[in-house]
C-alpha cells in the first residue's frame, strides 16, 4: 500500500492544481491495492472479484467530472507540424467544402441522379429506385475491394477493422472475412495508388472526398439489390458503371445546374466566410481560388455567401483547373473567361485580379504571379490529389478542412462517451497485467474482461457511426484516412472560420504522442497501467 501511495503522490506536481482529482486518484489506488488483497485470499470467489471490480469501476467514474473539465474545443485548429500564421505572405483555397458548404440535399440529389443514370443509359433493372440515400450508412475514408464488392474499414497499418466490413447492406461476418483475406491485413500491392484510385492491379478504392459519399451508399445498394435477387453480376462492371454515373452527374452539370436553380436549398450559407477572407485582406495576405468547378456556378455561390464583390478579394481565380493535373501537367495554357462565361484567346501575360481564368497549370501560376518562392497556405478537402501534391512536390504548407471532425469532438466531449472510453481504457490494462495468471477462476475472469471490452468497443463505433465507427480512429489504431490526412496537412479544422479564433501570429504547435517505448503522459498511465499500477497476484 506505501508503495503505492508514493507513486500517486510523485503525480502531486501533475494535479497539485486540482485537489480532487488528487484523492480521487489517491482513492482508486487504494481500491486497487484492495482488489490486489482480494485476489490474494483462496477463499474469495469469483463473484467477490467481480464485486471489487464493480466498485473499481464506480472510483474510476468519479474521474470523469474532472475529464470533463477540459474538454476539446470544436472549433480549435489542430496541428501535424510547428507552423507560424506570421510566415504565410499568401492563402489559396478550394472551392466545394472548403469555402461553400453544402446541405444534406446534395448528398440525395447526386444518389438519386447516379441512381437514374444507371438505369436509363446503364440498363440498370428499374427496381434499383426504391432505394433512397441514406446520410448515415457511410463515411469518408473508407475502402472498397472491386473485385470482392466489399466495403470496408481499414486502418493505419493496412488492417481491416473486422465488424465494419458490408456486402451490400449486410455486415460480413468475421471469419468469412478472415478465410477471404488469410487474416486482416490487406497486402500494400492491393491498396489504392497515391490518388487513392484502383489502378495498375490494385484491387482497393480508397474515397477520400465528401462527394464519395452518395457514391459508396450507391454502390452498396445496388450490390444489396443483385444479391438479393440472385441476379449475376461482375462487380468489377458495377463498380465502373457507379463511377461512371457519378461522375456523369459532375461533367453532364446536372449537379451544378439543379444547385444554381435553388441555391438556398443546396448551399448553407455561411457569412463566417466573409469574415474570414476580410480579416485576411485587412492584414494585407494575398489570396487565389482554384477550383474544378465551372466559372458561373462559382459565381454564384460565391454572390450568395460572400457577396457580388467577392472577387475584388481574391488576387487570382482560376476555374475548371483540373486537379490534381493542375499541380503536375506544365503544357496546359491559361485562358481568361469573359462575364457570359466565354473563352478569350489571349495569350496570357500575368494573372490579373477580378479576372477569370480557365485551366492552366502551377508552374506558369507562380511564374505569372511572382509568387515562387513566396509562403503560400492553402485549404481544401481532397487530402490524397490537392494537398498531397503540393505538400511533397511543392513545399507549400497545407490545411485540410474536415466538417466531420467538429460533430466527431462533440461525442467525445459527453459524459457518456467519455465514461465508456475512461473504463474501456482501464479495463485494458488489467486485462494487460493480469494476463499471466493461468489458473481457472482467472482465465473465468478474463474471459468475462474480454467479452466486456468488445462490446464496449462495439459501444465506443456506435457514438460515431453505427457501421463504421469514427472517421480518424479504429479500435486501436489511426485510421487509413488519418494516416494520410497527418502526412500531407500541416493543420486541420472543421471549417475556415476556425481560422477567426486566431491572430495570424500565431504559430501552431503539434502535440507531443509518445511512442510506445516512451513514457506516456500521467493521465494514460492510470487508464493503460503503464508502471504505475501494482502487480496482481491471483491463486
Amino acid at each position: 500500500m506505501e508503495l503505492a501511495k508514493m507513486r500517486i503522490l510523485d503525480l502531486q506536481f501533475s494535479v497539485e492544481h486540482d485537489p480532487e482529482m488528487h484523492i480521487l486518484l489517491l482513492q482508486l489506488f487504494e481500491q486497487k491495492y484492495a482488489l490486489n488483497k482480494n485476489y490474494g485470499s483462496p477463499r474469495r470467489t469469483r463473484d467477490s472479484a467481480f464485486n471489487s471490480i464493480k466498485l473499481l469501476k464506480v472510483t474510476w467514474y468519479e474521474l470523469v467530472p474532472s475529464i470533463m473539465s477540459n474538454m476539446l474545443n470544436p472549433d480549435a485548429i489542430f496541428s501535424n507540424n510547428e507552423m507560424s500564421l506570421s510566415d504565410i505572405e499568401i492563402y489559396g483555397f478550394d472551392y466545394d467544402y472548403t469555402l461553400v458548404f453544402y446541405s444534406k440535399h446534395l448528398h440525395t440529389l447526386i444518389f438519386n441522379a447516379a441512381r437514374d443514370l444507371l438505369v436509363n443509359e446503364h440498363r440498370y433493372p428499374a427496381e434499383i429506385r426504391k432505394y433512397d440515400y441514406d446520410p448515415n450508412f457511410a463515411i469518408r475514408g473508407l475502402h472498397y475491394d472491386v473485385h470482392r464488392a466489399l466495403l470496408m474499414k481499414i486502418d493505419a497499418f493496412h488492417y481491416i477493422q473486422l465488424g465494419t466490413v458490408y456486402r451490400g447492406l449486410s455486415v460480413v461476418p468475421d471469419e468469412e472475412v478472415i478465410a477471404m483475406y488469410d487474416g486482416s491485413h490487406v497486402p500494400l500491392e492491393q491498396m489504392s495508388d497515391f490518388y487513392g484510385k484502383s489502378s495498375q492491379g490494385n484491387t482497393m478504392k480508397q474515397f477520400m472526398d465528401i462527394f464519395s459519399l452518395p457514391e459508396m451508399t450507391l454502390l452498396s445498394c445496388v450490390n444489396e439489390h443483385f444479391l438479393k435477387n440472385n441476379i449475376d453480376y461482375e462487380p468489377v462492371h458495377l463498380y465502373k458503371d457507379v463511377k461512371d454515373s457519378i461522375r456523369d452527374v459532375h461533367i453532364k452539370g446536372i449537379m451544378y445546374r439543379a444547385i444554381e436553380a435553388d441555391i438556398e436549398k443546396y448551399i448553407c450559407y455561411a457569412e463566417q466566410t466573409r469574415a474570414v477572407l476580410a480579416k485576411l485582406a485587412d492584414h494585407g495576405k494575398k489570396m487565389f481560388l482554384i477550383t474544378n468547378s465551372p466559372s458561373s456556378f462559382v459565381d454564384k455561390g460565391m454572390k450568395f455567401i460572400v457577396g457580388k464583390d467577392w472577387r475584388d478579394l481574391f488576387d487570382v481565380v482560376i476555374v475548371q483547373a483540373d486537379k490534381p493535373n493542375f499541380f503536375n501537367d506544365k503544357r496546359r495554357p491559361f485562358r481568361k473567361v469573359n462575364e457570359r462565361g466565354v473563352l478569350l484567346w489571349d495569350k496570357i501575360h500575368k494573372l490579373q485580379k477580378g479576372q477569370i481564368y480557365k485551366q492552366g497549370n502551377l508552374y506558369e501560376f507562380l511564374k505569372l504571379t511572382g509568387w515562387r518562392g513566396s509562403k503560400v497556405l492553402y485549404f481544401g478537402d481532397h487530402i490524397y490529389s490537392d494537398l498531397a501534391d503540393l505538400t511533397l512536390k511543392h513545399g507549400w504548407r497545407t490545411g485540410a478542412i474536415i466538417p466531420e471532425l467538429r460533430s466527431e469532438i462533440k461525442i467525445m466531449n459527453t459524459e457518456s462517451y467519455i465514461q465508456t472510453m475512461t473504463w474501456l481504457q482501464t479495463l485494458t490494462g488489467l486485462l494487460e497485467h493480469m494476463q499471466v495468471h493461468r489458473d481457472s477462476d482467472s482465465q473465468m475472469i478474463l474471459e468475462e474482461w474480454k467479452k466486456e471490452r468488445k462490446d464496449m468497443r462495439e459501444m465506443n463505433r456506435n457514438f460515431f457511426n453505427a457501421q463504421f465507427g469514427s472517421l480518424f480512429r479504429t479500435d486501436e489504431n489511426p485510421t487509413y484516412f488519418l494516416r494520410r490526412l497527418s502526412r500531407f496537412a500541416d493543420i486541420y479544422m472543421a471549417s475556415l472560420s476556425c481560422l477567426l479564433n486566431y491572430e495570424l501570429d500565431y504559430t501552431f504547435y503539434p502535440r507531443r504522442t509518445p511512442l510506445q517505448h516512451e513514457l506516456p503522459p500521467w493521465s494514460d498511465q492510470l487508464c493503460t497501467g503503464h508502471n504505475l499500477l501494482p502487480t496482481v497476484t491471483v491463486r
